[in-house]
């Protein structure tokens, strides 16, 4: 017992502040890739998720970036695309609905860049954001409800509860049943078979409720996409309050879907790069 509690001394505190302080990722972190309006984009070939597009009209070429569908793996940031694309270092990519995460820029025009609609929701979406905020704001408990995910997402979201990010220290906990719960995290595409259990754990979830779509696979059906084994997102089988993107998302922006969630943050802009 005295050496556990030596080595706890030498070790001190290793819980991060954020988001009290900005969270710095480390040098090998992957963000959402930044489109250079006005310069040679890649083709929709190029991406394996199928998160870029493009059409044609007056203006030029249009090319639009899905960040839902988006799996971060930098093929589009490659030669020759290099100087076109980049990719970025914000991991804050939470936001209240599926447009909200979609960016399109002009590539002949380095003068337009547009984004998804900015975040206007009606009032009674308002309200129930609302209401969420006043009886949740404080104290949050979710369910965790694997979908069919690879596992990826769980594991970055089991490392909320570490000494590290510590998720608890911010009144949020995650609770064995969602007749406890305030809310569902689900991870992964919505897998056919699962489809009527996602319902009804949700359905037990007393209102107000929150349902967070973590990673891209359940935020959009990510590279699974939808068929005869697979629903795909999340929003395909429940109505969704917030997607978190990434393949993984790291535990900061998971946390910051949560706190968005709740109305303990702001959904931040997206990165943009003209």
């Amino acid at each position: 017992m005295l050496r556990i509690l030596i080595n706890a001394l030498r070790t001190g505190v290793v819980t991060i502040h954020y988001p009290a302080e900005p969270s710095v990722p480390p040098d090998r972190f992957r963000g959402a890739p930044v489109l250079r309006a006005g310069s040679h984009l890649p083709p929709p070939s190029v991406c394996p998720a199928g998160a870029i597009s493009e059409h044609f009209d007056a203006e030029g070429r249009h090319v639009a970036l899905d960040l839902a569908r988006c799996v971060f793996c930098g093929r589009c940031a490659e030669d020759p695309w290099a100087d076109a694309v980049v990719m970025g270092r914000d991991f804050e990519l939470a936001a209240h609905r599926r447009d909200d995460l979609r960016i399109e820029v002009v590539a002949d025009d380095p003068a337009v860049l547009a984004a998804g609609p900015a975040p206007d929701r009606d009032a009674e979406a308002a309200r129930a954001s609302s209401e969420i905020h006043r009886v949740l704001g404080r104290s949050l408990h979710l369910r965790h409800l694997d979908a069919g995910s690879c596992n990826a997402c769980d594991w970055e979201l089991a490392a909320l509860l570490n000494p590290v990010y510590d998720v608890r220290r911010l009144g949020i906990d995650f609770v064995a049943s969602p007749r406890h719960a305030d809310g569902v995290v689900v991870t992964g595409p919505v897998t056919r078979n699962l489809e009527t259990a996602v319902r009804r754990t949700v359905e037990a979830v007393p209102d107000p409720r929150v349902v967070i779509a973590v990673g891209a696979c359940a935020a959009s059906g990510g590279i699974v996409g939808e068929g005869y084994a697979s629903a795909g997102g999340v929003d395909r089988v429940l109505p969704v309050d917030v997607y978190v993107p990434g393949c993984p998302p790291r535990p900061e922006a998971i946390l910051f879907g949560i706190l968005v969630a709740v109305g303990r943050l702001d959904a931040r802009g997206l990165p943009r790069e003209g």
